[in-house]
């Protein structure tokens, strides 16, 4: 009897426990959960069943390296704020593979994805010929973001070209356009330090600029 009402206890604790910790971790939909996010989801979930299980351990034993998990998570939580290439390296990074309706095999290469997901992804769409595709882009989470040639008065891909101060290049080169231009372009809209921009996109011909700690403009 007294097994019982420890496993009971234990399986109360840990449950209230875990959502606490997942709470303090931050709000993300399951598929767009990180590598290490979903490392240590696993590995919580794993100690909180054996420590269910395992009566006679203390549950210190549990607790310690569970709270060790949570704060080594929100240690590069935090680095990723303040650095974008922790934050890539945590989270991965955009990468187009339809640019003006052709397919960049490479892209697909480096990310190993296949034909098939491609054309499975398209169709989801409503979309049956990549030719249609104006772009398309692989989240990090997967997920494939669609812009059709097709639909009217659409606003052409917003790309990042400065994200926390850092110029964007690989965007730059995908809208043919160059490190000079973009400089030039935010000295006439008053933005003469790149640093101290924390996003800078551009599309139909309109800049989007947010500076560090204040409100976006136009």
């Amino acid at each position: 009897m007294e097994t019982y009402f420890a496993i009971i206890v234990r399986t109360i604790l840990f449950y209230f426990l875990i959502i606490i910790i997942f709470r303090i971790m931050g709000k993300r939909e399951i598929g767009e959960l990180s590598i290490l996010d979903l490392v240590v989801f696993i590995m919580i979930a794993e100690m909180a069943v054996m420590a269910i299980e395992n009566t006679d351990d203390p549950v210190w034993h549990t607790l310690i390296p569970m709270l060790l998990l949570l704060g080594i998570q929100m240690g590069l939580a935090a680095l990723s704020l303040k650095s974008q290439k922790v934050r890539q390296w945590i989270d991965g990074k955009p990468t187009i593979i339809i640019n003006h309706g052709k397919i960049d095999e490479r892209a697909m290469k480096s990310q190993r994805y296949n034909f098939d997901d491609l054309m499975m992804q398209l169709r989801e769409h409503d979309i049956n010929k990549p030719s249609d595709v104006e772009f398309a882009i692989l989240e990090p989470s997967g997920k494939l973001s669609v812009i059709n040639k097709k639909i009217e008065k659409r606003e052409d891909l917003q790309l990042p070209f400065v994200v926390d101060g850092v110029i964007q290049f690989e965007n730059l080169k995908t809208l043919n356009k160059t490190e000079f231009w973009l400089r030039e372009q935010l000295k006439k809209h008053g933005y003469g330090n790149i640093k101290n921009i924390s996003l800078c996109t551009y599309g139909n011909g309109v800049f989007f600029v947010d500076r560090k700690n204040e409100k976006g403009e136009q």
